[in-house]
This record gives structure tokens, C-alpha cells and sequence, in this order.
């Protein structure tokens, strides 16, 4: 989930729509809401943003302190004019970047990639068994393969991983992936992505590793005995 924030509706309409042609959901606020947003919400709800994205409006750089204090999800700002003093002053409050528009959403995707990239050198992959799932963007290996997988199975898979020691509801992987607030796509899609990702996972590995309970939900496994 990528947030946006700015006071004009067409430009958030725009890149809503950009980011969703690349598989990837948005949810946008004007300032002021996204003050009420930000301060309400819950740590796991905030814990499902990938990153922020900054138009160009007034107290840019008070949003941006403020998003440091609860989240190290990348705070990226558009301009829409260069200007060196505008600039150092959101990196003195804390932008990871700042970008001159226009800007395609694609880019924006790949430095939000970078940004967490150079955040977690340390955190950049885990592996079950003989899967090995990168949480940088990168499409995971089997056996040192790499398993090419579209953007939202491989953002399950990547959910499924970092939480493989327990189970996770559909409710919880449609939140991590689709974020809380696209009305347009119905829960029950997660079922879908899921199945075709079991596929592609069972050709791969020679088993199925999601392991299903009624219930109880979804896990990551690395073996059939594990599901035992």
C-alpha cells in the first residue's frame, strides 16, 4: 500500500490510477485528513504502508517529521518546479527523496525499492527450505532459480514468509496487499492469487508449501511434514 497526500484531487486520481496499472494499491488523502488518518490508525494498519508520497502542497515538511516519528517507510516528495531551498529543507525534514514531476509510477516504485533496500541491508531475503524470498522487490529463487511471479503473488508470498511462523488470516494477507482502503476489490481475491501461486510454488519446489487451515488461515512450510 502506497500512500499519497496532496490537496489536489486530479493529481492523486492520476497516480491512484498509475500505481494501480502497475499492480500496486493506493490510497490518497488531502492534508488535512491525512493528519486525522495518521494519528487514528492502528500500528499494524500503519505497518502495512510501503511508503509516502508527498504532492506539492504547504507544511510538507511538518507531514514529513511527523510520519518519522511512527513509520521508516520511505517518504518520497514530488515537485512540481526545481528549487534548491524547497529541496534541503524536506531533506532536512526527513524525505528519503524528492523527485521532479512528472515522474512515471514505475520510478516511483523502483526508488521506493532503493530507499528500502539501503534501509535493511541486513533483512534482504529468508528461506524455507529450498525457497529463498528477498523482501526488496526481487522475485524469489528456488534452488537458486529464479522463480518469476506478477507483483501481488509475490507480495504474498513475501507476507507469508516474513510471518512463517505462524498463521495469517485472508483478511491479513488482502490488508498487507491490497492495503485497507480499495473499496473496488473484493477480499475474496486473495483466494484467487493464492491458488495460482500454490501452482507455480508445487511445479517449482515439487510440494505444496502453503499450508491451509479452516479457520485459522494460511502458513509457509517447508515440507509437506511441516503441514503435518
Amino acid at each position: 500500500m502506497i500512500i499519497l497526500v496532496d490537496d489536489r484531487t486530479d493529481v492523486t486520481t492520476a497516480y491512484r490510477a498509475s500505481f494501480g496499472r502497475e499492480g500496486v494499491s493506493a490510497a490518497s488523502f488531502t492534508p488535512s485528513d491525512f493528519d486525522n488518518w495518521f494519528h487514528s490508525t492502528s500500528g499494524p494498519d500503519l505497518a502495512a504502508v510501503e511508503a509516502f508520497i508527498l504532492g506539492d502542497f504547504d507544511r510538507r515538511e511538518t507531514i514529513t517529521r511527523v510520519i518519522k516519528t511512527r513509520t521508516e517507510a520511505p517518504a518520497i516528495a514530488l515537485n512540481d518546479s526545481t528549487g534548491l531551498e524547497s529541496t534541503l529543507k524536506l531533506f532536512a525534514a526527513g524525505v528519503d527523496d524528492v523527485v521532479r514531476k512528472p515522474v512515471h509510477a514505475r520510478e516511483i516504485i523502483a526508488r521506493i525499492g532503493a530507499i528500502r533496500r539501503r534501509a535493511t541491508p541486513g533483512a534482504k531475503s529468508a528461506t524455507v527450505g529450498d525457497l529463498r524470498v528477498f523482501s526488496d522487490g526481487r522475485d524469489p529463487e528456488v534452488g537458486g532459480s529464479v522463480l518469476t511471479l506478477p507483483r501481488r503473488e509475490r507480495r504474498i508470498l513475501e507476507y507469508l514468509v516474513a510471518n512463517r511462523t505462524r498463521r495469517v488470516s485472508r483478511n491479513q494477507i488482502f490488508n498487507a496487499v491490497y492495503g485497507l482502503f480499495d473499496e473496488e476489490v473484493e477480499e475474496s481475491v486473495v483466494e484467487s492469487h493464492i491458488s495460482k501461486l500454490r501452482k507455480k510454488l508445487r511445479t517449482a519446489l515439487g510440494y505444496d508449501p502453503i499450508d491451509t487451515k479452516r479457520y485459522l488461515g494460511y502458513q509457509i512450510v517447508s515440507s509437506t511434514s511441516d503441514a503435518a
